[in-house]
């Protein structure tokens, strides 16, 4: 990678559009394609990119999966702080995401699991009897409208209007 700032370029395209091939971003970076592949390889190696996602809008497939927000306050009893829970947690299949936030509680989570009553158990069973965890809140995810930068709504097409005599 000749620099950083062409690196960030090619970052961001691929954020964007992880299933643009490799031909099509040499000519929209301005370099040949080998060296584009081989700078994907290496920050694949470096672990820059860390994978690739395809977003699935489950609501149109007819899939119903129940998603939740589940926010913990956790107590920290040894060194390894948050990230030794975090790295718990982050084991369970349940669990979409970790992340570490600031205000009221330390820990959001997002989960899911094909029923309300799923996610519930999740948290009263595998999430709430974890030592350090010392209170959760639950927020069920009703409708989502973007995913990772993909909008998950049709956008409205102009209506025709008739002309009438």
């Amino acid at each position: 990678m000749k620099n950083v700032r062409e690196m960030k370029e090619m970052l961001e395209v691929l954020e964007h559009d992880p299933g643009i091939l490799p031909n099509d971003l040499a000519v929209m970076l301005g370099i040949d394609v080998e060296e584009v592949t081989k700078d994907i390889r290496e920050l694949e190696n470096n672990g820059i990119i860390r994978g690739y996602r395809t977003i699935v809008d489950w609501d149109a497939v007819g899939e119903e999966y129940v998603y939740a927000v589940i926010e913990l306050n956790v107590a920290l009893e040894d060194r390894r702080g948050y990230d030794a829970v975090a790295e718990r947690i982050a084991g369970f299949p349940e669990v979409l995401s970790v992340r570490l936030i600031s205000g009221d509680y330390d820990l959001s989570l997002t989960v899911r699991g094909k029923s309300m009553k799923e996610v519930a158990f999740f948290v009263a069973e595998k999430i709430a009897p974890l030592e350090q965890i010392h209170g959760t809140a639950t927020h069920f995810v009703l409708k989502t409208y973007k995913e990772n930068g993909a909008i998950l709504f049709d956008e409205k097409k102009p209506e025709r209007l008739s002309i009438t005599p």
